[in-house]
């Protein structure tokens, strides 16, 4: 393994996907970063699973440009796909590149969506990775 894919894959743990997680991956497109994504499937000792998916994952890899439409309702959507205290992991074009998403935007359609947002990562050339959690069901349940 290359220093390049070691770095990728330790990236994957840091950000806290763990071996035998199911994945689902939402957005694919030919511009993704196909290193992070195998650095990820490595990690977890799987393969990342479509959009197709019909049962609960244990974390979202989502990749999100501005073009995608409207990314508080894909957010929406993708906790549904999860547990609750599950990892999101919203991935969007860096700064200067097609597809951007002002940081503003997605701090906003995160906390309308009822996620926490915990903190932002370069993941390659082209791409930054937003890391988002669903809340955990004890804290829904003391409302």
């Amino acid at each position: 393994m290359s220093a390049t894919a070691d770095h990728a894959e330790s990236l994957a743990a840091r950000l806290g996907f763990q071996s035998e997680q199911v994945v689902q991956e939402i957005g694919y497109d030919d511009d993704v970063d196909q290193e992070f994504r195998e650095s990820i499937q490595d990690h977890i000792s799987n393969d990342l699973v479509d959009e197709e998916y019909d049962d609960v994952a244990d974390a979202v890899l989502l990749w999100f440009r501005e073009e995608d439409g409207d990314l508080t309702d894909t957010l929406v959507d993708a906790t549904e796909l999860v547990e609750d205290g599950a990892l999101i992991l919203l991935l969007t074009p860096k700064t200067g590149r097609p597809g951007y998403v002002e940081a503003s935007d997605i701090s906003e359609a995160a906390e309308t969506a009822g996620l926490s947002q915990t903190r932002s990562i370069s993941v390659g050339k082209e791409w930054a990775a937003t890391k988002l959690v669903t809340p955990k069901t004890a804290a829904k349940s003391k409302r």
